[in-house]
């Protein structure tokens, strides 16, 4: 049985090794949807489950201890990207080790920009 699936309701996004990305960092048995959304779903899911009026970049959601969901909207990744100094799809590949990083349970800070940075260099995500 698989511990990782991507679905899209979007017409393309950029392909990675998502699921040995989500190995290294949560590791195989955790069960991981991912799914790329457009920004209506993603405002949507923002407001319903976290009271935010805006349309994220990425959500992550832990539903148990060892299964969780990442929603990632590419349409705003692809304006955000070169505020941070990636391509396009590095930027998509950055937001997803950041929901990866949320759902191990570390917030915003110095370890996160830590972590962040060392998975960019061990993928080559530029």
């Amino acid at each position: 049985m698989s511990t990782f699936a991507i679905a899209s309701t979007v017409k393309s996004y950029p392909t990675f090794q998502y699921e040995t990305m989500k190995n290294d960092i949560l590791g195989k048995r955790y069960n991981l949807s991912l799914q790329f959304v457009g920004p209506t779903r993603a405002a949507k899911l923002n407001q319903t489950y976290r009271q935010k009026t805006y349309t994220p970049n990425v959500l992550s959601f832990p539903l148990t201890d060892d299964t969780g969901e990442i929603f990632i909207c590419p349409q705003v990744a692809v304006k955000e990207a070169a505020k941070y100094d990636l391509s396009k799809s590095g930027y998509v590949a950055y937001l997803f080790i950041h929901g990866l990083l949320h759902l191990k349970g570390l917030d915003h800070g110095d370890e996160m920009d830590k972590q962040e940075k060392r998975y960019l260099r061990k993928y080559d995500i530029a």
